[in-house]
């Protein structure tokens, strides 16, 4: 499957949406941020997998962050940090995950990113993804330059 400039697409399955998400990672670099937005099972973490093995390797381990919060990656031209702020009570909290010091570094994937409360980034990429028939809707919302 191949998808074009399009920032709105339906993706029939897990695996369409694995490949939304290396298609992603080609448009991404270091110092980006991507808030993923959708309810729980909405394909959050099958989009980040997809995204993070395209810039690691296709065999990367790449667990759901739920209960480490955070999981770091080594990729290929820049390192990738995958947020799950799910389990977050308070937006100081994200000082203690070390976000805003990856930020400046790494690609970071944020799940749960309204969890951020005014702790928000000013130009997030901003994916919204919707369940829809059999399959889910994507959304891509890029930063204004």
């Amino acid at each position: 499957m191949t998808f074009s400039e399009s920032d709105d697409c339906f993706l029939a399955d897990d695996g369409a949406t694995a490949e939304w998400g290396a298609w992603l990672a080609t448009q991404l670099k270091a110092g980006d941020v991507v808030y993923l937005l959708g309810d729980l099972g909405a394909g959050k973490s099958t989009l980040a997998r997809g995204l993070i093995r395209a810039l690691t390797t296709p065999d990367e381990d790449v667990p759901s962050p739920t209960f480490t919060i955070v999981q770091t990656y080594e990729g290929r031209d820049f390192d990738i940090a995958h947020f799950d702020l799910y389990r977050l009570t308070d937006p100081e909290e994200v000082h203690e995950i070390g976000l805003f010091e990856l930020a400046d570094t790494h690609l970071c994937l944020i799940e749960w990113p309204q969890r951020l409360g005014h702790f928000a980034f000013d130009a997030p990429w901003i994916v919204r993804l919707k369940e829809e028939a059999a399959g889910r809707r994507v959304t891509l919302e890029r930063p204004v330059a």
